[in-house]
């Protein structure tokens, strides 16, 4: 596993139930804290980890004789850290990605920056309702392993399934990853809405129109409609909507109370990644020609070109139309 932040220590968490498992882990601290403590008090301080779950500060020793890895790096820093992955990892060993962004320059999906530098490994996605406190607790859960090989997504089901963990098999890689990508934008939005101290009903709305603005983009890039009705898309944003231990959340809600979008992500240890995605995923809309009106506006709240009020304004005064359309 690289990467250990929330959502990284709690997948190797879980693999290490299943096969050996080592946890690569960027500070020599916190590889250290991970070893002697079985604790990342950076990032899930009340969560005891698996005495046999390893880290390592030091990626080549981490990666040697992987038969699995999976990424858990940011999107802003995926490409870095895989081109330095593929000096020490042969052909054929699957590469699961566990982010859910765009690459910047390139407004590529992370599957795509894996197959760009490691062309001759299969590639695979696990994407769903993935509240990383809640699953490592055991509360049951599940979610999708997005690979186009069937028989590679079958026998990474078992690697990473666990009794409260249950796994799905989907073809649907670019859906799976869209679904990942705009649900953090979406919930930007219902944090916002959140944030204005509005009630059910504005949420609801705001999620139901995003789902409608993500199964529109994931179509027009390839994706099934189908993968937006299920874990990867509307299971996705139903829980990353309703909690306050999403970040992209989080940053909404603070957002809605008035606070500075800069300030806003210096204060956090960890990234919300559609901040910066927002950007990305309107660039792939306007490409496409796809209409996606409240990722536009989060987006133009996120790069601090309209402030959430002036965003909400604009969204309820747009010129009524059908539901479809």
């Amino acid at each position: 596993m690289v990467g250990a932040g929330s959502w990284g220590t709690t997948v190797a968490a879980l693999t290490s139930h299943n096969a050996a498992t080592t946890l690569w882990a960027r500070r020599p601290q916190l590889a250290d804290e991970i070893n002697s403590t079985h604790l990342n008090s950076a990032y899930l301080p009340d969560a005891s980890l698996p005495e046999v779950l390893r880290a390592d500060s030091d990626l080549a020793r981490a990666l040697a004789g992987a038969d699995v890895v999976a990424m858990a790096v940011p999107s802003l820093g995926f490409r870095a850290v895989i081109n330095e992955v593929s000096k020490h990892i042969g052909d054929r060993v699957p590469i699961v990605s566990l982010s859910k962004g765009l690459e910047q320059s390139t407004f590529k999906r992370m599957s795509e920056v894996i197959a760009d530098v490691m062309p001759n490994n299969p590639v695979a996605v696990l994407s769903g309702p993935n509240l990383a406190k809640e699953i490592l607790a055991g509360q049951p859960a599940a979610s999708v392993i997005a690979c186009t090989d069937v028989a590679i997504a079958r026998e990474l089901v078992a690697v990473f399934s666990r009794p409260t963990f249950r796994l799905y098999t989907n073809p649907d890689v670019i859906g799976c990853e869209i679904g990942g990508v705009v649900k953090n934008v979406v919930a930007i939005a219902a944090g916002i809405s959140q944030g204005f101290g509005f009630g059910e009903n504005s949420k609801a709305t705001l999620v139901t129109r995003g789902l409608a603005e993500m199964s529109r983009l994931g179509v027009a890039l390839g994706a099934q409609s189908a993968t937006f009705s299920g874990l990867a898309g509307m299971g996705d944003v139903m829980a990353t909507c309703a909690s306050m231990n999403s970040r992209n959340t989080q940053v909404g809600v603070r957002l809605g109370r008035g606070e500075n979008i800069d300030e806003i992500v210096a204060s956090m240890n960890m990234i919300a990644e559609g901040v910066k995605s927002s950007a990305s995923v309107i660039e792939l809309a306007h490409r496409h020609s796809v209409e996606m009106p409240i990722a536009e506006q989060v987006a133009a709240v996120c790069a601090g070109k309209v402030s959430a009020a002036d965003a909400l304004r604009a969204l309820m005064s747009r010129q009524s139309k059908s539901e479809f359309e």
